[in-house]
């Protein structure tokens, strides 16, 4: 297995290749406006898949990919030329879904963000069901008269347990 950078390199240095290649023109006509978006390399440096995106219409897609599978064995000889690898790896096409998932996820933000308004607007009309405030308060005690009853009957059964105490010495 080859290093990871050495793998990142050679694929950076295909997809360059390929895309000069596909820059000077193949004799294909049924070759659109092709983008070269990624490469990946196989970590044994064998097989290369090639990531690539068509401007156009679906017709205009499969034009194009039945142009780069014709094209292969010329691309895999020009990739062979201008790379320092003993073996030249296979090349795969690859149609790259980066545009329709981009497109989806924008038409999925748009809906959120409706219905995003349509909730805040009917938040703005709503009303609370029960009390503004649902939750118990504790109860407010007159903090005086309170805390003076209570250190009187802390005191008063501080002093029983202290006579309790002492009538359990005396019975030993």
């Amino acid at each position: 297995m080859a290093d990871p950078a050495r793998a990142r390199k050679l694929a950076d240095r295909i997809k360059e290749i390929i895309a000069k290649r596909l820059d000077r023109g193949l004799r294909d006509p049924r070759l659109g406006f092709v983008t070269i978006t990624d490469v990946q390399v196989t970590g044994d440096l064998q097989h290369a898949t090639v990531f690539y995106t068509v401007y156009g219409t679906e017709q205009e897609r499969d034009d194009s990919a039945a142009a780069l599978k014709a094209a292969t064995g010329m691309l895999r000889s020009e990739v062979g030329k201008n790379i320092t690898a003993r073996l030249t790896p296979t090349l795969e096409f690859q149609l790259d879904a980066i545009p329709e998932n981009a497109a989806q996820i924008e038409n999925l933000l748009r809906e959120a963000r409706q219905r995003d308004e349509e909730v805040a607007g009917l938040a703005a009309g709503a009303s609370y069901a029960g009390d503004e405030d649902p939750y118990v308060k504790p109860r407010e005690f007159e903090d005086d008269d309170e805390d003076f009853d209570d250190d009187e009957d802390d005191d008063a059964a501080d002093s029983d347990d202290a006579e309790g105490a002492d009538e359990a010495d005396d019975k030993h």
